[in-house]
């Protein structure tokens, strides 16, 4: 199966990674042969023209964009009231209060106007879906403006919707990947692995397929491409490269053994996600905890008591979002560690 749509010389994607992959870093995996991504869905519609507008500048080559398109949360006081109340003595012990009140700060696909007028104005080449798809209206009209189209599928139910959606190619995302879960509905997560999941894809889809979920290195690649893949996609592999805006102390995290254990939780985001595992997962997530808020309601919580606790110097609450395969990590620029991944690949397929 082909991904000639995205115009790229080796199947290798670099994950969007919402806050962490830049404009420079998606340039530089471009301008290297691969396929370079970055994510609007925690910034404006303007900010995320912006963003656009830089990495187009810094490649004539394709790149992505990534959008969410998760269902907007919806707010109960009684659930965040109780939440904030867990969360109070974390916050008092980096000597800050907790919020008094907290909101969604994300805005979905699903209904945002701004981000599709940015999209249609811009036309980057490629767009990608995550956590669900939009409404049929704004599929088509992308399609119309020409943007080739991505969206994440975590089983076959949600490739099967995604294809009947129009999508052109589908990206299988295995359990073993860093960041949020793509599921459609996070009350219902299959758990699939990815090669397991790709291979489910590739027999039963008829549309091309891209792995993502704990590759790392060029073997890696070589194993989904023989199961069928058209390329490969890799979020925490990058993140070590000078070019993410990952800080010191993520990268001290991915660096150390404790990238060897990561877990998925709710606990930060309000939405299932992995990350190396820290006492914001442990202690905050321990069992008997209360309900936890919507996706972006319990962020805004979550991403204030992360300020509090970076303040006072502490990164055990930080969202270090990493796959199963993070202690394979390694430091290298962007453009060397695409040369390094398609010289790998080419071996292990021999």
């Amino acid at each position: 199966m082909s991904c000639a749509a995205l115009g790229i010389d080796y199947p290798i994607i670099q994950a969007p990674m919402a806050g962490t992959a830049t404009p420079a870093l998606a340039a530089a995996v471009s301008n290297a042969g691969g396929l370079g991504s970055i994510s609007i869905a925690a910034v404006t519609a303007e900010a995320g023209r912006q963003m656009i507008r830089e990495t187009r500048v810094a490649t004539s080559k394709p790149f992505n964009i990534n959008v969410f398109c998760h269902r907007l949360s919806v707010a109960d006081a009684a659930t965040e009231q109780a939440w904030l109340a867990h969360l109070q003595p974390y916050f008092a012990e980096f000597g800050a209060a907790a919020p008094e009140a907290i909101r969604d700060i994300y805005c979905s696909f699903q209904e945002d106007e701004g981000q599709l007028q940015v999209l249609l104005d811009e036309r980057p080449p490629i767009v990608s879906f995550h956590l669900g798809l939009p409404p049929q209206e704004r599929i088509d009209a992308l399609k119309q403006a020409g943007i080739t189209l991505l969206a994440s599928a975590t089983t076959l139910e949600e490739g099967l919707l995604a294809q009947d959606a129009g999508i052109d190619i589908i990206v299988a995302q295995g359990i073993e990947a860093g960041g949020h879960r793509g599921v459609f509905d996070p009350a219902h997560d299959q758990g699939i692995g990815t090669l397991a999941l790709v291979r489910i894809l590739v027999k039963q889809l008829k549309r091309p397929v891209i792995a993502a979920g704990g590759i790392m290195d060029g073997a890696g690649i070589a194993a989904v491409m023989n199961l069928g893949a058209c390329a490969a996609q890799l979020g925490t592999a990058f993140i070590l490269c000078p070019e993410s805006a990952a800080n010191q102390a993520y990268r001290q995290m991915l660096g150390s053994e404790r990238a060897r254990h990561t877990q998925i939780t709710r606990v930060i985001s309000g939405r299932p996600a992995r990350g190396i595992v820290n006492r914001f997962m442990a202690e905050v997530g321990a069992p008997g905890h209360p309900e936890v808020p919507g996706f972006g309601i319990a962020y805004d919580a979550g991403k204030q008591l992360i300020a509090a606790a970076a303040k006072a110097g502490n990164a055990e609450f930080a969202a270090h979002w990493a796959g199963q395969g993070a202690a394979l990590a390694r430091t290298m620029p962007a453009a060397e560690l695409v040369a390094v991944l398609q010289r790998e690949y080419l071996a292990a397929r021999g």
